[in-house]
């Protein structure tokens, strides 16, 4: 849920990257920090709480051609879940007031299962926190396209896109930053139009 700082004007939204063990959301966060547009002082530091094997990641920024909302300049903190089944519970910390999912998908077709298991996840977490996937901005990332054992893109989409209402999804390699900022770039603009479009209502 996006908070709103009246003292120093700024709206704050979360985005969590979500998916399963190695799927890329480390890279991708550790990416946008490195290459983001930001005003001078206005990046927070890559904090990366590790666990015995796996860790969460999360930072924040303030991009320098950010959308106004009445007034508001739009601060981005971004989360990364860890990825293996044992954390289940940091998961669910993590996503306590999203804004906006971004779900990365392993590409490698033996990667397929885990990432149908972790989607379920993300929609169960959710339930438990009495979210609604529907009701959330959200886009899919299919990483790892670089590599020869990559399944089509049709078959990802039909295995995580194949609902009544399809969401954008963009193909990646994180590690050398392509599809990352193309990514960001549909989330920050579906949070921005969904927060416009509520403000419009409240003040009609």
């Amino acid at each position: 849920m996006a908070i709103i700082n009246q003292a120093t004007k700024e709206l704050q939204v979360k985005v969590v990257y979500y998916g399963p063990a190695l799927c890329g959301k480390t890279t991708n966060l550790v990416q946008v920090h490195e290459h983001v547009q930001a005003a001078e002082g206005q990046k927070g530091k890559l904090v990366s709480l590790a666990t015995s094997s796996d860790r969460t990641l999360f930072f924040d920024f303030l991009p320098i051609e950010a959308m106004a909302i009445k007034g508001f300049r739009t601060k981005f903190q971004l989360y990364t879940v860890p990825g293996q089944v044992i954390y289940n519970t940091t998961r669910q910390l993590v996503l306590r007031g999203v804004d906006g999912i971004v779900f990365v998908a392993d590409s490698q077709y033996d990667k397929m299962p885990e990432n149908v298991k972790s989607f379920q996840n993300l929609e169960d977490n959710l339930r438990t926190l009495e979210l609604n996937l529907a009701e959330i901005p959200y886009v899919l990332q299919y990483n790892k396209r670089d590599l020869p054992s990559a399944a089509p893109v049709e078959y990802m989409e039909y295995l995580l896109n194949n609902r009544e209402v399809q969401v954008p999804s963009f193909c990646a390699a994180s590690h050398k930053c392509e599809g990352v900022f193309e990514t960001l770039n549909m989330i920050t603009r579906m949070l921005l139009h969904k927060f416009i479009n509520e403000s419009q209502r409240k003040a009609a």
